[in-house]
């Protein structure tokens, strides 16, 4: 890789402290988990519909992790998964991972803001938590379109504007709002989150997304089941809060074959 921007050297660093407190044990877990599921309270694909039908199709998975989103697709039936991510450490998870499954995903080393991989190889380009909130929008979702075939789609979950604007710069979501919307994009959280993340309003979003091309097809707005309790690890958040407001939403797009 060229010299990394500054934003993905500080997310790099941070992740790679997050994946030393991760277990492999849990990422194998989690790669061992057959159905598909989004977000903190794990809603199921099953229910939300927003994957096309995968069964013999090419896959990018941009920000991959430890890649356990895209040893679900592999075994969902699709034909090649990719996991890109910028991350050593996750990456090395997510390879013994694949060791002890043998579903054969591949991986490649990478910002997924600037992939070193040929135009319009995969059929669908995902991200769940990954690329979609720490990598700048403007350039991953430009890759994104490149990858694509004409007639993919891309899939990916991020956290609602409501959401973010209710998060002060250190400690839980508030029932009220904390920041302003105006100018928001770019968003370092202070405190023991040393992280770089993007969250461009829904209306920015749109238009970042027709601009490389595509056409949104769906925004799925996300609420944890009755009984759900606290996340154990991304504590910003409430179950009781994300009841009442969607915290996450997940955006489904088509590129456009012209």
């Amino acid at each position: 890789m060229s010299e990394l921007p500054p934003h993905v050297a500080i997310n790099r660093e941070a992740w790679t402290a997050t994946n030393a407190a991760y277990t492999d044990s849990k990422a194998r877990a989690s790669w061992a988990q057959e159905e598909i599921t989004w977000g903190m309270w794990g809603a199921p694909e099953a229910a939300l519909a927003v994957l096309p039908d995968v069964v013999g199709r090419d896959v990018i998975e941009l920000g991959c992790g430890t890649a356990y989103f895209g040893a679900r697709l592999k075994r969902a039936g699709a034909r090649r998964v990719v996991g890109v991510d910028v991350t050593p450490a996750q990456l090395r998870s997510a390879r013994e991972c694949e060791a002890a499954f043998a579903l054969g995903l591949e991986f490649v080393e990478a910002n997924a803001e600037d992939v070193p991989l040929e135009s319009a190889q995969f059929d669908l380009a995902v991200s769940e938590y990954g690329a979609s909130i720490w990598c700048e929008p403007a350039l991953w979702i430009a890759e994104a379109s490149r990858l694509l075939r004409p007639g993919g789609e891309l899939v990916f979950l991020r956290n609602t504007t409501l959401s973010v604007l209710c998060i002060p710069d250190a400690g839980k979501i508030e029932t009220s709002l904390q920041r302003d919307q105006r100018g928001m994009h770019r968003v370092e959280w202070g405190g023991d989150d040393p992280g770089v993340e993007f969250h461009p309003s829904a209306g920015e979003m749109l238009r970042l997304l027709r601009r490389n091309g595509f056409e949104v097809l769906d925004l799925v707005e996300l609420y944890p089941p009755d009984g759900a309790e606290d996340h154990p690890h991304y504590s910003y958040v409430t179950a009781e809060w994300a009841r009442r407001w969607p915290a996450e939403e997940i955006w489904k797009a088509r590129k456009l074959s012209r």
